[in-house]
């Protein structure tokens, strides 16, 4: 059986916990089964439940409990909830125990908040590693080693003193954090006139905000519309303030941008790993190390095209004059084995536009090709909403019956620039522009 306000209402009585203040409530073997089910909601199983299942102005009905323990019903919602009638709400409120139906619909709107603010369609948030932290920006420190780069550094002779890696001469400045936060009031009117569900799934849309935001400012760095990379590296005097992308044509310290390589078959694919062959590890001086090969490209770029690049099994390659000669290559797909993951985003090409002023045209072009963990979400503290008391003076003056609070705090950092890459279709000399 579904569960409703009402079966609520009835398990609170039967276990004696209605009129019992919150704490009793949470501690409900009826609340443990909300919660249960809420969770099987949240993961799409058999039987599970979602915020939007239930109606405010029912909830209220069977979880605010008069002075004897029974749901104070319709007539209530009826007689003080009527926004038309005048009757003072924080009179009516304070001669009953509204605390289960407050605690219910403050678990209903932190379920959805949460499952907004992770939505399948932040890719770059699924994507980026978050890494927790307490400071308002931070210093990663890079290694170094011994001996020079290149050499065997464990090799240890006889009676030779143990070698150490060294931390602290080159390190990564990631910025500081931003706290960013909305309200959510649910009034009065919002529960008199709510019979179909729809005030709690608008009400949790503030982490819909919240989500997308953070999606937004993660792609903003992964395109590189947003520079915030810092580093300090061996004839550095100070942490130096650089681009995420460079072109052969620049004079940066990588080159991880390359214009006129359109996604159109293994070719594009083989000139993105020929730019991270010739990558360095700036710590250790050997080549990179790409673990985990995302293809992130945007929906214009149609699918079939590019499961048919990486999925094929053979390639041909004919010679320019196979007609007289007949002559043609017949081999496997070279990119068959690479373990490359595609991934698509219906942000990229938004956010190409709106943080780089391309067009259109110029944005579906684009594809970006490497590591995610070359950035970070510097987190001080995940989503979390919090629940105003009750009796407040929003009460009182704006009819404002329950408050919550979202909030989170952070910022997207660039950790390892030399583990990504921009490619586009428009060919152009240097990576400055869009």
């Amino acid at each position: 059986m579904r569960i409703n306000a009402k079966e609520i209402a009835r398990g609170l009585r039967l276990e004696g916990v209605q009129n019992r203040g919150k704490e009793a409530i949470l501690g409900s073997r009826t609340w443990g089964d909300l919660q249960e089910a809420l969770d099987c909601g949240s993961r799409g199983e058999v039987g599970g439940i979602h915020a939007g299942d239930f109606s405010l102005r029912a909830l209220a009905a069977e979880t605010i409990f008069s002075k004897n323990g029974d749901p104070v019903g319709q007539t209530f919602i009826e007689e003080y909830m009527n926004p038309d009638n005048g009757r003072p709400l924080q009179e009516a409120m304070g001669a009953v125990d509204s605390s289960a139906f407050a605690g219910i619909t403050g678990q209903l709107l932190i379920n959805r908040t949460l499952a907004a603010y992770t939505a399948e369609e932040f890719v770059a948030s699924r994507l980026v590693p978050t890494v927790p932290t307490r400071l308002d920006g931070e210093r990663i420190p890079g290694v170094y080693l011994p001996r020079d780069p290149g050499s065997d550094v464990t090799i240890a002779g006889e009676g030779e003193p143990l070698r150490y890696v060294g931390f602290g001469e080159e390190y990564v400045e990631t910025p500081a954090t931003v706290k960013r936060q909305l309200g959510i009031g649910v009034t009065k009117e919002a529960i008199f006139f709510d019979r179909t569900g729809m005030v709690l799934d608008r009400a949790a849309y503030v982490g819909t905000i919240l989500g997308l935001q953070k999606e937004k400012n993660l792609l903003g760095v992964m395109i590189g519309a947003t520079n915030s990379y810092k580093e300090k590296r061996k004839g550095d005097s100070a942490a130096v303030s650089l681009k995420t992308f460079y072109s052969a044509t620049d004079s940066g310290r990588w080159v991880n941008h390359l214009d006129g390589n359109p996604l159109t078959d293994w070719t594009n694919i083989n000139a993105a790993e020929a730019l991270f062959s010739a990558m360095t590890d700036p710590n250790t001086g050997e080549p990179i190390i790409i673990p985990n090969t995302r293809l992130i490209f945007a929906p214009q770029i149609k699918f079939l095209p590019l499961n048919l690049i990486m999925q094929a099994t053979q390639t041909w390659q004919m010679s320019a004059g196979f007609v007289a000669t007949g002559i043609n290559t017949l081999g496997s797909n070279p990119i068959q084995n690479l373990g490359i993951t595609m991934a698509t985003s219906r942000q990229l090409m938004a956010q190409l536009i709106a943080q780089m002023g391309t067009d259109a045209a110029t944005s579906g072009g684009y594809w970006f090709y490497g590591d995610p963990t070359a950035f970070a979400y510097m987190e001080n503290w995940p989503i979390t909403v919090v629940q105003a008391p009750t009796n407040s003076e929003a009460e009182f003056t704006q009819d404002i019956v329950v408050r919550f609070k979202a909030s989170e705090r952070g910022t997207p950092a660039i950790i390892e620039p030399r583990k990504w890459q921009r490619h586009r279709t428009l060919a152009t000399s240097s990576s400055s522009g869009a």
